[in-house]
């Protein structure tokens, strides 16, 4: 069966930098739906047309893959409203109570990046924000989508690092990611 939506996928791939070098790579098999909210829109052109044993490979720029890195998506905030046991790299869900940063939006995830005795900084950035990314991918299998599937506009779950879980940019030109 040819990829064409809606269908499922399973793939495998290895992302990399504009230089190679590697950011991840998903060896198991796993499965996301084609037509739906699973895949960036460049990826699921990259797919379209492709079957079981192909090799695909995508170069996505920013505004293709999770948008540029905005700076004002930056914000410190006082150390005295997170939790005790905190480290960096830990993700929430807006901004915590009492948080007196004016203009951040409510409703994206805030990365810690920093830890100071007196402040925390937070990043409401994708990750890989503002970066030119390869992916390689192997189409493992296709298959006909549910109707379930299709309805809910996923297969189930989020991917294994929500890393191909398409942003709004990918499908509207809205570059902020939710």
């Amino acid at each position: 069966m040819q990829i064409e939506a809606p269908c499922v996928v399973t793939l495998t791939w290895t992302l990399c930098d504009a230089r190679n070098q590697p950011l991840d790579a998903l060896q198991s098999p796993v499965e996301f739906l084609v037509g739906g909210n699973d895949l960036l829109a460049r990826v699921e052109e990259a797919l379209a047309g492709h079957v079981p044993g192909d090799e695909v490979r995508v170069q996505l720029e920013p505004e293709h893959a999770f948008g540029e890195y905005k700076a004002e998506l930056v914000c410190f905030e006082d150390r005295k409203l997170f939790p005790e046991q905190l480290e960096a790299g830990m993700a929430f869900e807006g901004l915590p109570a009492g948080a007196a940063t004016p203009g951040m939006p409510a409703d994206i995830i805030y990365l810690v990046s920093e830890i100071y005795p007196s402040h925390v900084v937070l990043d409401g950035n994708h990750p890989l924000a503002g970066m030119a990314l390869r992916l390689s991918i192997r189409v493992v299998d296709v298959r006909e989508a549910t109707e379930a599937e299709i309805s809910a506009g996923s297969v189930g779950g989020e991917g294994p690092l929500a890393l191909l879980v398409a942003p709004d940019v990918a499908r509207t030109g809205d570059d902020t990611l939710h």
